[in-house]
């Protein structure tokens, strides 16, 4: 009886809400479904507009940048926006101490000026499939779950090889609602992408890692992309020959801005979402496996930031590596604090209490009624193997020297049956992975990331979930010592003498090297000790989730589900607006270049502000990009749901023009991954009126909004 009153008082004070605006990743061709509710929001376009086959819709103007970002074409001379942080690495790589692009920021003022990135694609999709019945055709959940990914495997295999063969796209086929159905996924891949221009990093990166996952926000996170193709139109590999893209769409941009209450929608590349694990799972990622990553990367951001603070060269150096740690180290700070202030884990667990009750009610959903203890048990006997595996790789790998080491695992497996040109690609590619390496290598930074990890992988995991090298030492002071100074690899010279005139008999000489047997002993107790047993628990997990995710939607069937997000095209909507993240604090849904100055401080590197941006701003020199307030926008939020990978993504007004470029979450709300809140879960765009600004007040690069279709 006390039980059933609790969950009564619980169900009043947290009620489970089904499903709401704002909340869910719907897939394009099926946002049919999604219209009324849309256009009843504001929307004045069609699910048609957004997501066709039949003719050119906004979903040719969409693509996947690198593989990790989305970006948008906005002229029909393929020019494509992305988030800055997204181009960063790009923008990293063309920079050194004389053309410091991340300091000073770069603009070609025509196109020979417009930087290669060789290596950097990016993909459009053409269309989508419902292959279901094929993938999961002589499929039943009778079957040896190995027996039936294996069965699963060769459908995906053989009706890929069709499509491909059919259509001339790339294709690929993944899984949706845990394993519950297919859909393929045709793309066409351009391979010749150019820096177009990036503004400074004190515009780019305002705020930096102090700011970041926060609002109010007041960061100019975007950079200037171009396509080419052959003349041909055809996607290639970059030549100098090569023409800009002919999109069969582009975005058109409003000037008009976003207002409160206004309908918004993002179209783009989340990432990865679980929205429907159990509570036993949510309160081991929240709780005990994201704290542990936190805490890691938290001292080694320390032990970059000494060094970088101190030396120009190495704050270059480091950029790229210190925004990537630090990224998911403040977002899963946020993530804990934010499911655990939701009750994230007491609501799945109420939900929890209703679905074991539905269960009861037939015998026909009886199927059903042991997952929620399978799960706490199977989840249970994973945790002390994802534990093994984070410290692997954010105490162990993440010593440089070390992960370094590790690219010449494969060399070691060279014999004298080996053909040759197998081993000159080999070391052609170790010599190009060297100099990337050694170009951003600072060896004290390492070497004391390397006492400080190895010190906290010994106090925290214990003998038999760590590799044997740990074991053996006596003192880790002495043990970095040693292996810095008697390893090849804290050397470009010794690594490419080691390379120059490479002979199997040499393998020896790479299997003494002390950072290569300590990755060797790193990688080998994870495959022998962790690997197996992980892929082993991790299987009965996606049966299990499987199971539940049929479950739920049998259970909710007047329920429209969304599918948890895995890089596929996704449009999201909600409304521009402000949020409350705590008592007695209210925010704004926009922030404006007043805070940029307010912020200003020219003793810390993130909130140094441009001097032209303050001549700017002393004359109030917007030009049309001003807001009709008169001030000059720069970010704003709206209740849009945006995870990784929707970085770049395109905000849309009712209209589907162009507002601005999605590039962050609220901090209070990045357990959206897993547990959505609509009265705290906001998506952070920079107003594309402040990127236009940039690109033309602050750059003088006119000719690029030229290319561009304004409306007014």
């Amino acid at each position: 009886m006390r039980k059933q009153v609790f969950l009564l008082a619980f169900l009043l004070a947290f009620p489970f809400v089904a499903s709401f605006a704002g909340e869910g990743m719907w897939i394009p061709m099926l946002l049919k479904y999604n219209e009324k509710e849309m256009q009843q929001m504001g929307m004045r376009i069609t699910a048609d507009d957004i997501y066709s086959i039949n003719h050119s819709s906004l979903k040719d103007a969409i693509v996947l940048f690198g593989g990790g970002c989305t970006g948008e074409i906005v002229s029909d001379e393929g020019l494509l926006l992305t988030n800055h942080h997204c181009g960063y690495g790009w923008i990293q790589c063309h920079s050194s101490v004389e053309h410091d692009y991340l300091t000073d920021g770069f603009w070609a003022m025509n196109r020979g000026e417009e930087l290669p990135c060789p290596g950097l694609t990016v993909t459009m999709m053409k269309e989508m499939r419902d292959v279901t019945e094929k993938i999961l055709f002589n499929v039943n959940d009778d079957m040896d779950e190995a027996e039936r990914q294996e069965k699963i495997k060769t459908n995906i295999k053989k009706l890929t090889e069709a499509f491909e063969k059919e259509s001339g796209n790339d294709v690929e086929i993944e899984s949706f609602f845990l394993g519950n159905e297919y859909y393929a996924i045709f793309n066409q891949v351009f391979e010749d992408v150019r820096l177009v221009g990036t503004p400074p990093s004190n515009i780019g990166k305002f705020g930096g890692d102090t700011d970041n996952w926060m609002w109010p926000r007041h960061t100019g996170d975007f950079s200037v992309f171009r396509i080419y193709v052959d003349k041909e139109g055809r996607p290639a590999k970059y030549n100098k020959d090569n023409v800009p893209y002919k999109p069969l769409k582009h975005l058109d941009i409003s000037l008009k801005g976003a207002e409160a209450g206004d309908f918004a929608f993002v179209f783009g590349y989340p990432a990865r979402t679980n929205e429907y694990l159990p509570a036993v799972a949510v309160d081991q990622e929240a709780n005990r496996i994201d704290p542990v990553v936190v805490d890691l990367r938290g001292k080694v951001l320390d032990i970059y930031n000494k060094y970088q603070d101190a030396d120009p060269k190495v704050r270059i150096q480091y950029a790229a590596k210190h925004a990537n740690i630090g990224n998911g180290w403040k977002k899963w700070k946020g993530v804990t604090e934010g499911i655990n202030s939701f009750k994230g884990v007491e609501r799945k667990r109420y939900y929890e209490e209703g679905f074991y009750e539905w269960c009861l009610q037939s015998r026909s959903r009886y199927l059903y009624i042991n997952l929620l203890r399978n799960f706490d048990t199977i989840y249970g006997k994973l945790e002390p193997y994802r534990m093994a595996y984070n410290y692997m790789t954010e105490a162990g790998l993440r010593i440089e020297l070390i992960g370094f080491a590790g690219k010449f695992n494969r060399l070691s497996k060279i014999t004298k049956e080996t053909a040759q040109a197998d081993v000159d690609k080999q070391i052609a590619g170790l010599k190009t992975a060297a100099q990337a390496f050694f170009k951003d290598y600072y060896s004290p930074i390492d070497k004391e990331v390397a006492v400080t990890m190895l010190n906290e992988y010994l106090k925290a995991q214990p003998a038999d979930f760590r590799p044997p090298f740990l074991n053996e030492i006596e003192d880790v002071q002495d043990f970095v010592d040693e292996l810095f100074e008697k390893s090849m690899f804290v050397s470009e010279t010794k690594v490419n003498d080691f390379l120059d005139g490479f002979k199997v008999k040499d393998i020896r000489k790479l299997l003494k090297d002390p950072a290569f047997k300590t990755f060797k002993s790193i990688i080998d107790f994870y495959m022998e000790s962790v690997h197996g047993q992980t892929i082993s628990y991790n299987a009965e997990i996606d049966r299990l989730q499987r199971l539940y995710m049929k479950g739920q939607m049998e259970k909710e069937q007047e329920k429209r589900f969304y599918p948890d997000a895995n890089f596929t095209l996704r449009v999201t909507y909600g409304k521009v607006e402000g949020f409350q993240p705590k008592d007695a604090v209210a925010y704004n849904h926009f922030t404006t270049l007043d805070g940029i100055m307010q912020k200003e401080n020219p003793d810390v590197y993130d909130y140094v502000v441009e001097p032209r941006l303050k001549q700017l701003y002393a004359k109030k020199d917007y030009g049309r990009y001003a807001d009709k307030d008169g001030s000059m926008h720069v970010a704003f939020t709206a209740s849009v749901h945006t995870t990784g990978g929707n970085s770049g993504s395109p905000i849309l007004n009712a209209d589907g023009q162009l507002l601005g470029l999605n590039f962050d979450r609220c901090w209070e709300g990045t357990m959206s991954d897993m547990v959505y809140d609509p009265d705290i879960c906001r998506n952070i765009s920079v107003d594309i009126r402040y990127v236009l600004f940039i690109i033309d007040k602050f750059a003088g690069a006119g000719h690029l909004i030229d290319e561009m279709t304004i409306v007014e």
